[in-house]
């Protein structure tokens, strides 16, 4: 059927019309009611002379003050604690105004038959809103469809929040059967109807007792030690689980329906949600041309999307693998049409490539993510991580000084301290090539080192759920095996809070939290999926990789890192560098890259005297897979 627009303002205007209508019944009614109330249903004639003079004065004046409040235009069957504030507001508007009136007019009248008069009002327009909101059921699913019965965890703002949701627009899909809280105080008390039935604890018995299907988790604040009790307790009860976004995730505060999720790995790790100094990096960035190298991979992608918060002039993205920038280029043009983006396919050791790019576009502030990362495939291929991760960030930096960039912020690796791998060791060279570049330029060059984030490309966290998906086993190199993890979005956030800090030569470290065992992260990934370990899925220990360490490290003790404004920011002193003897090692290195893996070793050791290369990690790692076989047997 066509609805012409005419059609549509003539169905709004009649029903507007039948909402005034109605209310000025039920104010009519309210104020008979308060004079028989007043003067016990018997009503002198002269009071009777008085209402024909007072009503259409009231009437005019709540009209007035219900369209000011917008009154007559909510839909009455989604009427809720809002609606019923500019209700009280609007009456006693009306009841003030013809209070006024009344003095002025008449000087001596009952003024009790005003107070009756306004509760009488409040209670018959609150009373027929809610009696609709009440009357009218949701329209999701047929009336036999059976209700999924939930429990909520949590009985604070956010159970309440999701209560009131559900009652409110889900009512037809689902029933909270309870809530479950470790407030003692809380316990029996109820909201919105539902009781809050235990502790946390009790919750496999409560599920078995009250038939639930599913657990949602409606602590926010939620975090590693806690969310791993409340899942192990789902798991006990054979239940279904979901949890709402985390604090760090909840954009205006509000829960609903559709933000539960599975819970993941991120809610297992106990970190804490970060608080960024919003107007100090804003004012930095707005206005700026932001050049974003490696802005395709894991880390380079979400710099920009975090770059694109702050209003930049234009971002400039620098990719060389041709389909990762066609996607993020992609979604930052849905993400955010303000921003001027322009997508450069390009390899940062293209000196000329460099050069034309910087001249087009004049950046200000360049972020250096492009490098390559996977430390058994540096082993293998030596060569590559010159060529990019110096070689590349030399280049970079060179031109990126020549055209007196303002700040040059390149991301390093936990790895470069003390490091035993190729891809290590690599980094470490380009943080000690930009640290001395830094003395002789205008440009503030400053490095931010961090671990491993979660979900990147190629890290454990994919690699394992493709293990699982495919029924195991889930390979762990080693029991002991440690590393310090963070979510993507919070490394690329402080990765932004620190370069803005910097003034030039800085290592700045990033607080990783506690280092996590990769057996318990396998393990975590395992229960979440459903699953049990070393029952449904086995866990096999595979023996330390050619350039790996137990334990990585974020600084060694000759860097004395120091606190900083940003408490989870922490800086190295400078180490000095003699810049002639850089640019010399450099150029050597890039000389010998396609030699011998051994000679490129010996002179990254030369650069690097901490760097212990092979074959002293062969031998941890020969020594490693002994102890394995002790502990698989």
């Amino acid at each position: 059927m066509l609805v012409t627009r005419r059609g549509v303002k003539t169905s709004v205007g009649a029903r507007r019309t039948l909402v005034i209508g109605v209310h000025l019944v039920l104010w009519t009614a309210s104020l008979w009611l308060a004079f028989l109330l007043r003067f016990v249903f018997r009503i002198a004639p002269a009071y009777l002379d008085l209402i024909s003079v007072w009503l259409p004065v009231l009437l005019g004046l709540r009209t007035c003050a219900f369209y000011q409040w917008g009154l007559f235009r909510g839909m009455w069957r989604y009427t809720g604690a809002r609606d019923l504030m500019a209700i009280v507001q609007a009456t006693t508007v009306g009841t003030l105004a013809l209070t006024a009136f009344l003095v002025l007019v008449f000087g001596q009248f009952p003024r009790s038959i005003l107070i009756i008069d306004w509760l009488a009002a409040l209670t018959l327009v609150g009373g027929m809103r809610f009696t609709i909101r009440w009357l009218k059921k949701p329209n999701g699913q047929p009336a036999d469809t059976k209700l999924q019965r939930i429990i909520i965890v949590g009985a604070g703002d956010a159970g309440e929040m999701l209560i009131r949701e559900i009652q409110q627009r889900h009512a037809a899909r689902f029933l909270p059967v309870g809530l479950l809280d470790d407030d003692p105080l809380k316990r029996g008390a109820q909201i919105h109807g539902v009781r809050v039935l235990g502790a946390i604890a009790e919750l496999p018995r409560v599920a078995a007792d009250g038939d639930v299907e599913e657990v949602i988790i409606a602590v926010p604040s939620a975090r590693g030690q806690q969310m791993r009790r409340i899942v192990g307790l789902c798991k006990s009860a054979g239940v279904r689980f979901r949890t709402i976004p985390g604090l760090d995730e909840l954009i205006d505060g509000t829960v609903n329906v559709n933000q539960l999720r599975n819970v993941a790995i991120q809610d297992l790790l106990g970190r804490e949600a970060v608080e960024l100094d919003m107007d100090f990096i804003s004012s930095g960035m707005r206005g700026e041309v932001v050049m974003v190298s490696g802005a395709g991979g894991s880390i380079g992608s979400e710099i920009c999307r975090q770059v694109c918060r702050f209003g930049p002039k234009a971002l400039v993205l620098v990719e060389r693998t041709e389909n990762a920038l066609f996607n993020v280029h992609r979604e930052l043009e849905a993400l955010r049409p303000e921003v001027p983006l322009v997508p450069c396919i390009a390899d940062i050791s293209d000196a000329s490539r460099m050069e034309d790019l910087f001249d087009e576009h004049r950046p200000t502030i360049v972020f250096h993510a492009a490098a390559h990362k996977h430390v058994p495939m540096m082993e293998w291929n030596p060569g590559e991580a010159v060529k990019n991760n110096v070689l590349g960030t030399k280049t970079l930096a060179d031109v990126a000084s020549a055209y007196d960039v303002e700040r040059f912020v390149m991301i390093s690796t936990d790895k470069a301290v003390n490091p035993t791998s190729v891809m290590g060791v690599s980094k470490r060279v380009a943080e000690i090539y930009v640290q001395a570049l830094s003395v002789r330029s205008h440009t503030k060059f400053v490095t931010v080192r961090f671990g491993n984030v979660l979900g990147s490309a190629g890290s454990v966290i994919p690699i394992f759920q493709e293990q699982i998906a495919s029924g195991g086993p889930v390979t762990v190199t080693h029991p002991e095996m440690k590393r310090y993890f963070m979510t993507i979005p919070e490394a690329s956030q402080l990765v932004l809070q620190a370069g803005m800090m910097g003034e030039g030569g800085e290592i700045f470290i990033l607080d990783m939290g506690n280092p996590v065992k990769i057996a318990d992260l396998a393990r975590d990934l395992i229960l979440l999926s459903g699953l049990k370990p070393d029952d449904d899925i086995e866990i096999r220990f595979t023996g330390v990789r050619p350039g790996e360490k137990l334990f990585e490290e974020l600084s060694v003790a000759s860097e004395n890192a120091d606190k900083t404004r940003h408490p989870k920011i922490f800086v190295g002193r400078f180490r000095p560098h003699s810049w002639e003897s850089v640019q010399r090692h450099v150029a050597d290195l890039v000389a010998i890259a396609q030699h011998h893996p051994a000679d490129l070793r010996a002179k990254f050791r030369e650069i690097v005297p901490e760097y212990k290369p092979a074959p002293l990690a062969d031998q941890q790692a020969t020594a490693a897979q002994v102890e394995l076989r002790a502990v698989n047997e």
